[in-house]
């Protein structure tokens, strides 16, 4: 990922098109991943070179975005992996955190941290700061996503201070949003379960707090490929159709909850023809007949 850097150019990145085409589709909001477990920030952070504009792309992709988001009149979300960070050196480290927090590479990475040198605190600074930026650069934006559960679930989750980072990002944007996948501490404003609403029997130490909280709302996030199921750009995989898509939707709806739906986009930065051609028939059949399922209150 990091020798990509220097081979990203995002050429094909048209965020005019992509909220155009939402809006077609008839989605009312958008959510687009501005740092992943990789720490590569599509926006220009002041915390880090490892950015979009250090790239040969040298543009603020969450900038135009949120800009063509708010021109088009629907909402946009910010995700952010908050448990993984495989860069800074401060991240979870896996001798405290598990297997899950970062590379586990043998000779161990020189770069990290270990042991007594190592400082959460300063990751959980770095993070705050970032955060900051997000809210303040685009204040228009709905809300934050929150990513990388698995890792302050099987650890000292207190360590990482999540009620009040939630606090200042409500303080920062007090119509902002926040959520924590299945929910860290049960006080997230809605929860985000992988593939479908699970029941108690699937256990809180999978869950989180998501069990204990049946009033919040719910949005399910699903994503576009099935074969293997992959959240990013994979070239050799089997896509969702229109009816698998309405099936989600009509899962969702009988929830009571959201369909967040996941699109990697191609390296360069466009959307992928096989997705777009699916969602513009979803989006046809959501103006002809409506939303499958019954209707409810969320």
């Amino acid at each position: 990922y990091a020798k990509l850097k220097d081979k990203f150019t995002a050429e094909s990145f048209d965020a005019a098109a992509i909220a155009s085409f939402a809006v077609e589709c008839g989605l009312k909001y958008i959510t687009v991943t501005t740092r992943h477990h990789d720490s590569f920030c599509l926006w220009d952070t002041k915390e880090t070179e490892f950015n979009s504009m250090n790239s040969p792309a040298q543009r603020d992709l969450v900038q135009e975005l949120a800009s063509a988001c708010e021109k088009h009149g629907i909402a946009l979300f910010l995700y952010y992996s908050h448990g993984r960070d495989w860069r800074h050196p401060h991240a979870p480290n896996n001798d405290e955190w598990g297997g899950s927090a970062r590379p586990d590479y043998d000779p161990p990475e020189v770069a990290y941290k270990y042991g007594q040198d190592h400082d959460l605190d300063q990751y959980l600074v770095f993070m705050k700061k970032q955060i900051a930026e997000l809210l303040t650069n685009y204040p228009t934006v709905a809300g934050i996503w929150l990513d990388g559960i698995a890792v302050p679930i099987h650890g000292d989750t207190e360590r990482f201070r999540c009620q009040e980072l939630y606090d200042y990002i409500h303080e920062l944007s007090p119509h902002g949003l926040v959520s924590y996948k299945q929910g860290l501490l049960g006080t997230e404003d809605f929860f985000a379960p992988e593939h479908g609403v699970p029941g108690k029997e699937d256990g809180i130490d999978k869950l989180g707090k998501l069990n204990d909280q049946s009033n919040t709302p719910i949005e399910i996030c699903t994503t576009m490929i099935d074969d293997p199921v992959s959240w990013g750009y994979f070239a050799a995989a089997k896509h969702k159709t229109a009816g698998d898509v309405l099936e989600k939707l009509r899962e969702a709806r009988d929830a009571g909850a959201n369909l967040l739906i996941n699109s990697g986009p191609l390296p360069d930065g466009s959307l992928d023809s096989e997705d777009e051609r699916v969602l513009r028939e979803v989006g046809e059949y959501l103006r002809e007949k409506g939303f499958p399922g019954k209707a409810n209150n969320r």
